[in-house]
């Protein structure tokens, strides 16, 4: 269990459940099929920002957390980010489900899913108690890892926020 942190390359053998955004699957109500997603693979040769919330359709993860990168992202493609994901501890049918409430129709925003928390426990970010991912940001470049922070209270969005990463990049 190491945090990462700047410097580091990230893992080799990370990989998460997803569920693309189809048209023919846009409702709310339609379920995709998940498929793995090797972050490890896809995010080598790019420059990546993933932030985990505890819980979609949460209300500091879903009022303040995914908002600001929703409102930050033609600034984060400014910057040269590649790819924007959000992780969290649900299931990829909750995650899919969270990305259409929040009008994400264009797999603009990846919204994955670590259902038993492996890679945020892995990295030392689970919450203890719960078990469920951490609320926690990390910027790789080209598989190495330039900002990793955790909120350490509960309830704020402050080193994992959008505003954060983007005076970060």
């Amino acid at each position: 269990m190491t945090t990462l942190k700047p410097g580091d390359n990230f893992p080799s053998d990370v990989v998460f459940q997803y569920i693309p955004y189809t048209e023919e699957k846009g409702d709310i109500t339609a379920c995709g099929i998940p498929v793995p997603y090797n972050a490890s693979q896809e995010w080598a040769d790019k420059k990546v920002v993933l932030f985990s919330v505890p819980g979609a359709f949460t209300p500091t993860c879903s009022v303040s957390h995914l908002p600001g990168y929703i409102q930050n992202l033609p600034k984060l493609k400014e910057k040269g980010v590649d790819i924007v994901a959000v992780l969290a501890f649900n299931d990829p049918f909750v995650m899919s489900a969270w990305g259409k409430a929040n009008n994400i129709k264009d797999n603009s925003i990846l919204f994955l899913s670590d259902p038993d928390a492996k890679f945020s426990k892995s990295i030392g970010w689970a919450d203890p108690k719960t078990g469920r991912t951490g609320r926690y940001a990390i910027i790789v470049d080209h598989g190495k890892v330039t900002y990793a922070q955790i909120e350490t209270e509960r309830g704020v969005v402050k080193n994992s926020g959008a505003d954060a990463v983007l005076a970060s990049l």
